[in-house]
C-alpha cells in the first residue's frame, strides 16, 4: 500500500511544462480521433450491409470496436483531465474508471472468442453453421460482459465497505489506484489477471496450432485465418501491458527517475492506442469484403468534402 501511494505521488507530481503537455495533449487527441473515425465508419458499414449482420466473425469483430472506441474515448478522457483539472470527484472517477475497466478487460475475451470461431470456421466447418449461430455469438458478447462485471465490481463494492463517506466528496488524482485502495483489491486483481491471461493465452496458442496443422494443407482460408490469429496474438500482447500497468511503471521509475513523465506517455500510447490501431487493420483492411465497403465510404466522404457549391 505505501508502494502504491508513492506511486500516485510521484505521478503526479512530475508536471510538464505547458508547451510538451500541449504537444502531448495534440499527439493524443489526433491519434484518438483518428482511431475513433476508423471504427465509426466499421461501425458505419456493418449496419448499412446486412452481409455483416448475420456472420458472427464481423458480429464480434464490431463488439470490439464498439468497445475499443468507447475504451479510447474514455481513457483519452482522464488523459485530458488529468493535464485540465488535475483532481476531479472520486464518484465521478469512480465512474469513469469503471468502465474504462470493463471495456479493457472485454478486449482479450473478444480476442479469444474470435480466435474460437475461426478455429471452427477452419478445423470444423461442417459444424461452423450449427455451433457458430448468431443468437449463440450475442450469448458470448453477453457473456464477455459478464465476466468482466465480475471482475471489477468487486473492487466498487470493497471500496464502498472500507473507505470513509467523506472519501467520496473528495478530490483526487484520477487513477485506479486512487481510488480502489484496498489492498484485497489489489491481490484480487493481480490474481486474476493471472488467471484470465493463462486461459486466454491457452486458448490462442490451441486455435493457432490447430489452424497451422490445417493450412499445411495449401487452405487459403486457412493460412489467413492463421495469420489473422498471429495478430490477435500480438494485439493480446499489447492488452496484456494494461495487466502489468503498475509493475511497469514501477520499472519505469526506477530506470529513468529523471523523465518518468515521458516515459509514461510512451507507456500510455503503447498500452492505450496503439491495440486499438490494429483492430481496423485486421479486419477493415486485410478483409477483402470490408476493405471493398470501406473505400467506397472513404471515397464517398472524401468527394463531399472536395466538392465546391456551385455559387448562386
Amino acid at each position: 500500500m505505501n508502494q502504491t501511494s508513492s506511486n500516485i505521488t510521484l505521478e503526479a507530481s512530475q508536471r510538464d511544462s505547458f508547451s510538451k503537455a500541449v504537444i502531448k495533449n495534440v499527439i493524443v487527441v489526433a491519434l484518438g480521433v483518428t482511431v475513433i473515425y476508423l471504427n465509426a465508419s466499421l461501425i458505419h458499414i456493418f449496419h448499412k450491409q446486412q452481409i455483416f449482420n448475420t456472420n458472427p466473425r464481423y458480429i464480434l469483430f464490431i463488439h470490439m470496436v464498439i468497445n475499443d472506441t468507447v475504451q479510447l474515448t474514455l481513457t483519452i478522457l482522464l488523459f485530458l483531465l488529468s493535464y485540465t483539472l488535475y483532481h476531479i470527484n472520486v464518484c465521478l472517477c469512480s465512474f469513469i474508471t469503471l468502465l474504462a475497466l470493463f471495456t479493457t478487460e472485454n478486449t482479450p475475451l473478444n480476442l479469444s472468442c474470435m480466435a474460437l470461431e475461426r478455429y471452427v470456421a477452419v478445423c470444423r466447418p461442417l459444424h461452423h453453421a450449427r455451433v457458430c449461430t448468431v443468437r449463440r455469438t450475442y450469448l458470448f458478447i453477453g457473456l464477455i460482459w459478464a465476466i468482466s462485471m465480475l471482475s471489477v465490481l468487486p473492487d466498487l463494492f470493497v471500496a464502498l465497505a472500507t473507505e470513509p463517506v467523506a472519501f467520496f466528496s473528495t478530490d483526487v488524482f484520477c487513477v485506479r489506484v486512487a481510488v480502489f485502495r484496498s489492498p484485497h483489491i489489489i491481490l484480487k486483481r493481480d490474481t486474476w489477471y493471472l488467471l484470465l491471461l493463462v486461459v486466454i493465452w491457452l486458448t490462442l496458442l490451441y486455435t493457432y496450432f490447430r489452424i497451422l496443422f490445417t493450412a499445411r494443407a495449401a487452405s487459403a482460408d486457412a493460412k489467413k485465418a492463421r495469420n489473422t490469429i498471429l495478430l490477435h496474438g500480438f494485439q493480446l500482447l499489447l492488452c496484456m501491458l494494461a495487466y502489468v500497468d503498475p509493475y511497469l511503471k514501477t520499472l519505469l521509475n526506477y530506470w529513468f527517475p529523471n523523465s518518468l513523465a515521458d516515459s509514461l506517455f510512451a507507456c500510455y500510447i503503447i498500452i492505450n492506442i496503439l491495440p486499438r490501431f490494429i483492430s481496423p487493420m485486421v479486419y477493415g483492411l486485410r478483409d477483402k469484403t470490408f476493405r471493398m465497403y470501406l473505400k467506397k465510404h472513404l471515397l464517398c466522404r472524401l468527394t463531399l468534402v472536395t466538392v465546391i457549391p456551385k455559387p448562386l
